[in-house]
């Protein structure tokens, strides 16, 4: 097999496997917080074991409505980022910037949607100390909203250099493989928080 050098071409099945789209770092990120939050719902299903009623009369207090609205916004942000890569590949940037901005948009109602449905749970005086139920509850879904803040800023760096024609394809691909994280995770956070237990 040939050694490969600086500014060697790499074939394609080489860049599948050592070049994912955005770079092998975000994915080793991607990878990482996806065991972080599972280890957190393998805990929570497990407590959840010891006492079944309060967790099941726990989750029945959580706004459904609200979970699920926000599961839309999320997904349907998803789908504006994937398009935005779509048409900064065909150097549309016009529709790029247009679907960026509804990408952008998508994480600032989710974070509206999560603010009022934390409103909510304090005004009836649920906390992180309310039970057990709730403890997971408040740290997985405020780690979560960390991430989308995160993912904002990094829409945000990325929103500027696009409209100031500064395009490094690969760290758009990273930004995009750090929101759509964040749409994995509330997946798999929306049904287990609110809809199993």
């Amino acid at each position: 097999m040939k050694e490969l050098v600086p500014g060697d071409v790499l074939p394609s099945s080489y860049k599948n496997i050592f070049y994912p789209p955005g770079g092998i770092l975000i994915w080793i990120i991607v990878f990482l917080e996806l065991i972080t939050f599972s280890m957190g719902l393998i805990a929570l299903v497990i407590f959840s074991k010891e006492d079944p009623d309060l967790f099941h009369k726990s989750r029945l207090a959580l706004n459904k409505s609200i979970g699920a609205l926000n599961t839309i916004v999320l997904l349907s942000s998803g789908y504006c980022m994937a398009q935005t890569l779509n048409f900064i590949k065909k150097e549309n940037i016009g529709k790029a910037i247009f679907y960026l901005e509804w990408t952008m948009s998508g994480g600032l109602v989710f974070m509206l949607f999560k603010a009022i449905e934390y409103y909510q749970k304090l005004e009836d005086g649920i906390d992180l100390n309310t039970n057990l139920f709730y403890t997971f509850y408040w740290l997985l879904t405020a780690f979560h909203l960390v991430h989308v803040a995160v993912g904002l800023v990094i829409l945000i760096f990325m929103y500027k250099n696009i409209r100031q024609a500064k395009i490094n394809f690969e760290d758009i691909e990273a930004g995009a493989a750090f929101w759509h994280m964040c749409d994995l995770i509330w997946l798999l956070l929306f049904p287990v928080l609110y809809l199993l237990l």
